[in-house]
């Protein structure tokens, strides 16, 4: 295969290496992120995004740039054209991408084909890879993977106006995304005219993040993908696997009530992991002898230590939503898939 061609970064050149290395501090957040994942790991897979694995036409832009891109993106919930901006302008993002100061963002049209490339169905197995490498990564770098796993799923609306939607499809049209879903998105409980306690539910359409975190990093090691109406239950089993997989060193699993599935508590006895999933109260509400072993559970201390852990997934994925834009969908269409 004749050598890899890539668009100059500059970073030979006084306004690259030599320049960044007198004005970015040590202890800068990107300088960091640049140095603490091996980027450049990713680079042979990335170029199956790429035409001709990069050896025809014009030499492209290195993937481990464009990737980097993405991922401000991602960071500080930028569109693709405010990105170029922001890129040309700032010295950080530059810095951290590789790219020369004097030299130019990749443009957006640029960009977003790339972006198209990797929201491809065969960006799904590449990009789970790429989580769990990160995983090792920080492993291997000595940050503590306690023992109490958090399992939670959050909701993602749908990048559409569902009246319009509506309205086009009694026209006629196809639904602008085919594969989200109405769900609940939470329950909770009114005072009707008449003083009783009422149950309403309020939905949502679109698409549920299904996610496994580890309590003592704080960093989430699985996720799934499904539509906005599936069950949460269904997904604890596979998560577990996964993060069992990666070697986590995992002792007790938490969930809220939206996991208290029988399933979910033998898989785990199985596993010799404790369930501390918050049980329903019909289980405890129980006049027979098959209560002892729910009652059993919830005095144990591995429930009640699994319980106070819980609550830091909601924070996780409010910090998703307010600062990363996870709160509703940036494209439509895509099936189920697991990074």
């Amino acid at each position: 295969m004749p050598p890899l061609r890539f668009a100059d970064s500059g970073l030979d050149t006084f306004y690259g290496d030599f320049f960044y290395d007198g004005l970015i501090p040590q202890d800068d957040f990107y300088r960091q992120l640049a140095s603490v994942i091996r980027w450049d790991a990713y680079a042979e897979r990335l170029l199956a995004f790429y035409k001709g694995a990069a050896q025809y036409g014009r030499p492209p832009y290195h993937p481990v740039m464009m990737l980097k891109v993405l991922v401000l993106g991602r960071l500080h919930n930028r569109t693709l054209r405010q990105l170029q901006r922001d890129i040309t302008f700032n010295l950080e993002y530059k810095y951290f991408i590789g790219l020369a100061a004097n030299l130019p963002c990749p443009d957006f049209t640029t960009l977003s084909d790339f972006q198209m490339r990797l929201t491809s169905d065969r960006k799904r197995d590449v990009l789970a890879e790429m989580m769990d490498e990160i995983i090792g990564m920080a492993r291997k770098a000595g940050i503590d993977f306690g023992e109490i796993q958090i399992v939670d799923s959050t909701a993602v609306t749908a990048d559409v106006n569902t009246s319009k939607d509506k309205a086009r499809q009694h026209g006629g049209a196809q639904p602008r995304d085919p594969d989200a879903e109405w769900g609940v998105k939470r329950s909770y409980y009114i005072r009707d005219e008449d003083g009783k306690r009422v149950k309403r539910k309020e939905y949502f359409f679109g698409y549920k993040m299904h996610a496994s975190m580890n309590a003592a990093s704080g960093l989430v090691s699985g996720i799934v993908c499904t539509g906005g109406k599936r069950y949460d239950g269904h997904e604890l089993e596979g998560l577990i696997r996964h993060d069992l997989k990666l070697g986590l060193p995992i002792r007790i699993v938490t969930a809220d009530r939206g996991y208290d599935d029988t399933a979910n508590h033998y898989f785990l006895r199985t596993k010799k992991i404790k369930s501390a999933i918050r049980l329903n109260d019909y289980r405890l509400a129980k006049k027979d002898a098959n209560k002892e072993p729910w009652l059993e559970q919830v005095q144990s201390l591995e429930y009640q230590a699994g319980l106070a852990q819980r609550g830091r997934i909601e924070a996780k994925f409010g910090e998703a939503k307010t600062g990363h834009g996870l709160r509703r969908c940036r494209h439509v269409g895509g099936a189920p898939a697991t990074t």
